[in-house]
């Protein structure tokens, strides 16, 4: 994908996002998932998860392990990982059905944890979308689309403060991506506006 490309028309004749018009496990999720509304808590750690886990690869890798990541961690099942021990790390970090990266696996075990700890300020969801933005003008092409934005970074610091880890202000706004608090579809691509607009 080059600097500043437009929403592209597929051979069947769809317009998407130049990312999810090549790979179809990618056009799959871009079409089906991305920059839509999840719902509980499960559904949120483990996109946060899967994000943190995506941070210096591409996620295209992630997409391809995510039933075995589901499987790893409990369904993502916060009170479940949570509970995970020294053999449960020492067991994923031989699984090569996930990303063996010991930073990581410790951030998703913390976080499940610290998710468990937000249920008495509401809950991970809530928290999360206590920082959606004002909705913003459709962008035009990828150069439109910034990496971070004064949410992502609040959300970062705020998560952090509640003792998540591997949550900096790129990976944050990624999630805000893919979950729908901001919706980064390209003007012209057939996806645009799928967010939904409930609170």
């Amino acid at each position: 994908m080059g600097a500043g490309v437009g929403a592209v028309v597929g051979a069947d004749g769809i317009s998407r996002c130049p990312w999810g018009a090549g790979d179809p496990v990618n056009t799959a999720y871009h079409d089906s998932e991305w920059g839509m509304r999840v719902s509980g808590e499960a559904a949120h750690l483990e996109r946060l998860t899967l994000e943190a886990f995506q941070s210096g690869l591409s996620w295209l890798t992630i997409l391809n392990k995510r039933p075995h990541f589901r499987s790893a961690f409990a369904d993502f099942d916060a009170d479940a990982v949570a509970a995970f021990d020294e053999t449960d790390v020492e067991r994923l970090m031989a699984d090569p059905g996930i990303v063996r990266n010991r930073r990581k696996v410790d951030a998703a075990i913390a976080n499940a944890r610290a998710t468990v700890a937000l249920r008495e300020r509401g809950g991970l969801e809530s928290f999360i979308w206590s920082f959606r933005p004002e909705p913003a003008t459709a962008p035009r092409t990828t150069d439109d689309v910034p990496t971070t934005s004064p949410e992502s970074v609040a959300l970062a610091k705020a998560l952090k403060k509640a003792g998540f880890a591997h949550v900096g202000p790129t990976t944050m706004y990624a999630l805000m991506e893919a979950i729908g608090l901001v919706d980064d579809h390209l003007e012209g691509c057939h996806r645009r506006g799928c967010a939904t607009t409930l609170p």
